[in-house]
Order: structure tokens, then C-alpha cells, then sequence
């Protein structure tokens, strides 16, 4: 998703139909989630062209 500059992105269904977009990142040390964006579905269908 090149609006943050990650090289990758990972999709959560939440209740409602609702998506939350997250991007994992870190070291053999530590590991952090990123979120990023959450909307309803369809708004989701529409960013990722569905």
C-alpha cells in the first residue's frame, strides 16, 4: 500500500461487516502491528476495487 510505504498488508474481518487493514513489522526482538485504516465493507470493497 504505497499511501504508507509497507510491503505488506493484512485484512481482520471485524463483527458488522466491518474490516480492519494492519501492516506487522519489527525483529527478532520484537514484533509490532500497525494499524492502519478500519472501515465497513463496503467502503473496504471499493478502496481495494471488489
Amino acid at each position: 500500500m504505497s499511501k504508507y510505504e509497507i510491503d505488506n498488508l493484512w485484512k481482520y474481518n471485524l463483527p458488522n461487516a466491518w474490516r480492519l487493514v494492519y501492516s506487522v513489522a519489527g525483529s527478532e526482538v520484537e514484533i509490532i502491528a500497525i494499524l492502519l485504516e478500519w472501515f465497513p465493507h463496503k467502503e473496504y470493497e471499493r478502496r481495494f476495487n471488489y
